[in-house]
């Protein structure tokens, strides 16, 4: 029912109520009450029924946009499994390897060819000792295994 035909239905109404008040036609009055308070009922059942479409119109936008970030999101995280896989198999290499330090310490019979001392081998071996035990020791912060051990 239009908006138009609703308005001419309440004007009718009030005009029959205000110029027809005869007792005796108290049923033709009941009539245009209860025809008026239906009319007041559908106004407000297709207030509701239009709140109502707004509101699922709303929840189809918010739905829409929940599903491209979705959609979006799964990109990504596709993306980001590719990128940890490819990292987990960089730090396995990276832990597989493992590498072997040369001995640097001179022997006795090298340092007789050197004409060292006494002295002199037992400072070179020192500070030989000294500089592969660092050496390891970042070797090992590193994650790399050292062949021997």
């Amino acid at each position: 029912m239009s908006n138009i035909d609703k308005r001419a239905l309440r004007e009718e109404f009030r005009n029959m109520q205000d110029h027809y008040s005869d007792p005796a036609d108290r049923e033709r009055q009941e009539i245009y009450i209860a025809a008026e308070a239906l009319l007041d009922e559908l106004e407000t059942k297709e207030e509701q029924r239009a709140n109502w479409f707004r509101m699922a119109q709303k929840l189809g936008d918010d739905l829409d946009t929940a599903e491209r970030l979705i959609a979006e999101l799964d990109q990504r995280l596709i993306e980001y499994a590719g990128i940890a896989t490819r990292e987990a198999h960089r730090v396995a290499g990276l832990e597989a390897r493992t590498v072997s330090i040369p001995e640097v310490r001179i022997t006795v019979a090298e340092s007789k060819r050197k004409n060292l001392t006494w002295r002199e081998l037992g400072a070179y071996n020192e500070g030989a000792d000294v500089a592969k035990e660092t050496i390891l020791a970042a070797i090992r912060t590193a994650g790399i295994k050292v062949k021997g051990e």
